[in-house]
């Protein structure tokens, strides 16, 4: 069984920045590609950023290019999301899960990012 812990959220005004990350456990975290993905309120999840097992590949949606960015360490079983000029159109709860088919089992509490304007 695989948990995932997501953490480093909070409240930033428009144009800040936060630095989330997410920790495995239970299985081995390298074997899998990882990626981020939130819920506005009213929303459904959506896909946000993705990354290879090894990191040598990225992806990321539309509406945050060139503001977010994905990374990983694989000795620290962490997948982190840096998240730049942030605006209030990113306030959601983010989560991270197994990419691209998420797994229903993984899924962890998330992490409450809000954006002031």
């Amino acid at each position: 069984q695989v948990q995932l812990v997501e953490s480093g959220g909070g409240l930033v005004q428009a144009g800040g920045s936060l630095r989330l990350s997410c920790t495995a456990s239970g299985r081995t975290f390298s074997n899998y590609p990882m990626g981020w993905f939130r819920q506005a309120p009213g929303k459904g999840r959506e896909f946000v950023a993705s990354i290879t097992r090894t990191g040598k590949s990225t992806d990321v949606a539309g509406s945050v290019k060139g503001r977010f960015t994905i990374s990983r360490d694989n000795a620290k079983n962490t997948v982190y999301l840096q998240m730049n000029n942030l605006k209030p159109e990113d306030t959601a709860v983010y989560y991270c899960n197994t990419y691209p088919n998420p797994n229903g089992e993984y899924w962890g509490q998330g992490t409450q990012v809000t954006v002031s304007s």
